[in-house]
């Protein structure tokens, strides 16, 4: 069924307002850490796991000692959150930098369109161009915390130090490289640890989304990743100042994509009648048409999506009555509230027409992307339970068990 964002009481943009409240900061606490599992903490770090939706936890938990202790609550608290929509990397990483709902920071899909321009931002391959400030002007978390007198620090990869995607959504942390699991547990420790207090480190790993992409959710190389993952978490653990706690939680879920359920729709010609460009990724499309030519687009789109998936799958229409396939005007996306409040001057990178895969259904295109992307396994982007709901786990230093 659909997942509708919890945006203000248990979305991915809730988690650093409410966490900070727990260091000190005024402000609203919708997940209400401070005075429940993050009660007089002075330190706090947050792991996000790229990929580690809540449905993957029970596999987590099977190869994982130290992600089957905080699973269970014992160190602290286990629950859920969703994350916003699309639930694509960019789109998440902007809402925990921001504390804001994908509508309001703007950066509304994997890959969209400048617009204005024929141009598309690919949010994950983005350099200066636009200016990462004005594309996303909305004030960090991270920057609120260090006017506060918080110390503040993130951990990634090197070859993110000064992207558009860490300007735009890091920016007021400072920033230590790190390659490997090892590298991240080490960096984090030590930020951590060294920290005058207040303290906020936050930490990022991408192997359980990369890996099961190519692999799939419940490959042998997906399952390393988890134990990987599971490593990094018993180290920081246990390596966790008595003022301390972490938090754990994902980006997004994934799932697998069978062969019958992959449209190319470069190979159905009349698709692309009157479509200018289009963006997104293959479980979530933007298409943006020639003038006048938006209703026909969603005529023939709706037609041939139906028939396919009609064809493909005896379940569809999905088991909540939607289509398997929505395909719906900006205006009818934006009254869903996937977005949350979507302001005036950001629903031009919305496409004029919006797809939306229910189910396992995926779109190909390499109008939008290279061709490998056709060759994954596992996909997310959509509004589905398994790709929307995400972990929250909390595991603090003097809460032993």
């Amino acid at each position: 069924m659909d997942i509708i964002p919890r945006y203000g009481g248990g979305s991915l943009a809730d988690l650093l307002p409410s966490a900070l409240t727990a260091l000190g900061l005024p402000g609203p606490d919708p997940l209400g850490l401070r005075t429940g599992p993050l009660a007089e903490i002075r330190r706090l770090a947050v792991l996000l796991v790229d990929g580690l939706g809540y449905h993957l936890l029970p596999t987590a938990a099977r190869v994982g000692p130290a992600l089957a202790e905080l699973i269970t609550g014992h160190r602290g608290y286990a629950g859920t959150l969703t994350c916003g929509f699309p639930s694509t990397t960019p789109v998440s990483l902007a809402s925990v930098g921001t504390g804001a709902p994908p509508g309001t920071h703007g950066l509304l899909g994997f890959s969209v369109n400048v617009p204005g321009t024929d141009t598309l931002l690919n949010h994950i391959r983005w350099a200066d161009d636009p200016d990462p400030l004005q594309w996303q002007p909305v004030p960090t978390q991270f920057e609120r915390a260090a006017a506060a007198g918080v110390t503040v620090v993130v951990v990634n990869k090197p070859e993110f130090i000064g992207t558009g995607l860490t300007r735009a959504v890091y920016r007021g942390a400072t920033y230590r490289p790190a390659s490997t699991t090892d590298e991240v547990a080490a960096q984090m420790l030590d930020a951590l640890t060294t920290a005058s207090t207040p303290a906020l480190v936050y930490g990022y790993t991408p192997s359980v989304d990369s890996t099961a992409h190519r692999y799939g959710v419940e490959s042998a190389e997906c399952v390393a990743a988890m134990r990987e993952v599971d490593a990094l978490v018993d180290r920081l653990v246990n390596g966790l100042p008595p003022d301390a706690a972490l938090l754990v939680t994902a980006d997004h879920g994934i799932i697998d994509v069978p062969p019958e359920a992959r449209l190319d729709t470069d190979t159905i010609p009349e698709l692309w009648d009157g479509v200018r460009l289009v963006a997104g990724e293959p479980r979530v499309r933007y298409l943006h048409t020639h003038p006048g030519a938006r209703e026909d687009v969603i005529t023939t789109w709706r037609s041939v999506l139906g028939s396919w998936t009609a064809a493909s799958s005896p379940t569809a229409p999905a088991s909540d009555g939607e289509p398997a396939v929505s395909v719906m005007s900006r205006e009818e996306a934006v009254a869903t509230g996937w977005f949350g409040t979507v302001p005036e001057e950001h629903l031009a990178r919305l496409g004029d027409v919006v797809v939306v895969c229910r189910e396992r259904y995926i779109l190909l295109t390499e109008r939008a992307e290279p061709p490998q992307v056709a060759r994954f396994v596992a996909y997310h982007g959509s509004i589905t339970e398994a790709e929307m709901l995400i972990p929250l786990l909390i595991a603090r230093a003097d809460n032993e068990n």
